[in-house]
């Protein structure tokens, strides 16, 4: 294969491919929502929903795109390419599979996961008369259900969720910032999904007391089709780089508790000939040091 490089001219140009190129900290992954050929109103509301709770991390395309995603996979391949998505939300309907949306990541700008969901009921933010959360607020994910735990399909759509919702990584998190819950429950068949605001109130002591309230947008939906990477993809795409694996360190061990311990090694020592303090008790008299010597009588000191 042969690569044609071109060096960019303009400064623009050249932040543009430096934005895109390999990084041991990868850039937050952006989504982009896509509109089949014959999308209904419901589908449009859903979009622009999720739209809203993603964004700044999104792309909705507004026009509608004839394709089929689990037939012909090319337009989201070039989509992604061109906008620097690695997650998509596809929405249609059709007399088949009405109220359609299909949840799906990329991986080298290839199709990795993807999954078909039927929304059965939907409201919207507009309809729940609340106060939202401001725009680029990192949510906090919960899953209910032991299904996302047994299941290898709602194994990989909890992973793709999580994927999808998480925004941006961040070294440390104040407690006002926590301000969105999304929810998520699995149970007899169907994923129920639950967006709440979190409200800090007065408890009388330091720790808050904490309110949820409901503020859209709302869905119960059902799984369809499911395309699934094989486990060597999978395995490839969990990858990182060996920059980012922590070093091993010699002679450091931890116990249960967290205590670190450190292990030094000393060539052995003469504990005879250690020096130690000259104390005027533990000085030795002229009969001790001549037995020492070998039983030699001390000299007679001369008398004045």
């Amino acid at each position: 294969l042969i690569y044609c490089y071109r060096k960019p001219k303009t400064k623009r140009a050249k932040r543009f491919l430096e934005k895109r190129e390999p990084k041991l900290n990868e850039n937050t992954k952006n989504a982009m929502l896509i509109k089949g050929g014959n999308a209904n109103l419901t589908v449009t509301e859903v979009l622009k929903d999720i739209y809203a709770v993603k964004k700044p991390f999104a792309v909705l395309y507004k026009r509608k795109n004839i394709t089929r995603p689990f037939e012909d996979q090319t337009s989201l391949e070039f989509f992604s390419k061109k906008s620097d998505c690695s997650l998509f939300l596809f929405g249609s309907h059709n007399k088949k599979r009405p109220n359609n949306l299909i949840i799906g990541r990329m991986f080298d700008y290839h199709v990795l996961d993807m999954i078909e969901l039927g929304v059965e009921k939907f409201v919207s933010l507009k309809d729940i008369k609340n106060s939202k959360c401001p725009e680029g607020t990192k949510p906090m994910l919960i899953f209910a259900g032991d299904v996302f735990d047994v299941n290898e399909e709602y194994r990989r759509l909890k992973s793709l969720l999580i994927d999808f919702f998480r925004g941006p990584t961040v070294p440390s998190v104040r407690l006002a910032g926590l301000e969105c819950v999304l929810h998520f429950t699995a149970v007899d068949g169907k994923i129920y999904m639950r967006s709440y605001k979190v409200l800090l109130k007065k408890s009388g002591c330091k720790i808050p007391r904490i309110e949820l309230e409901e503020m859209g947008p709302s869905l119960d939906l059902v799984m369809r089709r499911t395309h699934l990477a094989s486990d060597d993809l999978y395995k490839l795409s969990l990858k990182q780089p060996k920059g980012l694996k922590p070093k091993k360190k010699k002679n450091i061990s931890h116990d249960a508790f967290g205590t670190t311990y450190g292990r030094i090694h000393m060539q052995k020592q003469d504990l005879s000939k250690l020096q130690t303090r000259k104390m005027k008790g533990l000085k030795k008299r002229p009969a001790e040091k001549s037995a020492e010597d070998g039983g030699a009588t001390p000299k007679k000191s001369k008398s004045l």
